[in-house]
Order: structure tokens, then sequence, then C-alpha cells
């Protein structure tokens, strides 16, 4: 497989101003302002401490596709997001591992308009997957 570099974690928040206000209090720096997300109906902000960066995600519609994660699961962490120069590659094995695409994949404004696919596994939950520029 080609090599997968982790870009952030998700962390889905009811709301976003609080959960920044509680991360920069923790030390996080806002890397990118917040965007709205209007494919999947979705606030995203993105910060980073020590290296790492997250990405806050908070449904700005009840139609959202996180609505009913957030509902389900509360404020938490839901996904891993890799990059990797070789998308097709990359996603050509992620499927030969058991990961099955949920979405197709799809511009993120919160990512300067690079192609995402959302994929999950039996064994381990949701990825994210971006296509590089």
């Amino acid at each position: 497989m080609p090599a997968l570099k982790v870009h952030h974690i998700g962390y889905l928040v009811k709301k976003i101003e609080p959960a920044v206000r509680t991360f920069k209090a923790l030390g996080y720096q806002i890397e990118k302002d917040t965007v709205r997300d209007e494919i999947r109906l979705a606030d995203i902000c993105f910060l980073r401490k020590d290296g790492y960066r997250i990405e806050l995600v908070s449904p700005c519609s009840e139609a959202s596709v996180v609505y009913g994660l957030l509902k389900k699961y509360k404020n938490c962490p839901y996904h891993i997001c890799y990059e990797t120069a070789d998308f097709d590659s990359s996603f050509a094995a992620l499927r030969k591992e058991g990961f099955l695409p949920i979405d197709t994949p799809t511009p993120a404004p919160a990512l300067g308009g690079c192609e995402v696919v959302f994929m999950t596994h039996a064994s381990l939950g949701m990825i994210e997957l971006i296509r590089p520029t």
C-alpha cells in the first residue's frame, strides 16, 4: 500500500465556538478559520498543537451528514484522516483491506477544495482519505 500520513483527527462537536475556546485553553491554536461546508452541511475549523492537527466538525443543519452521529455519540473524535501521494492506489489498497467507501470522492472546502472520501472498516470504524491537488 502506498504510504499514508496522518493529516488530522476529526472531532465531532455540537457547537464550534465553545469547542474552539476549550481547545485554545488546552494550548491549541487555530490553523484555519471556520469554514461552512455546504456539501456536508457542517462548520469546520482546524486547530494545531505539538504537531497534531484536529478538525472540529459541527453540523449546521439536521440534514448534515454528521447530525445523526452527533446525536448518537455526542462530542467525540470520530475519524482519522490520511493523506497520500497516490490516491487511486491507496484507495484500491484500502478496499482490498476491507475498507468500504461510504460516499464518493467529493471536494472539501475546508481543505482548499481537495477531494476526500470517507471509508469504514468493521474492525476500525471511519477514516477519511485526501486526494492531493
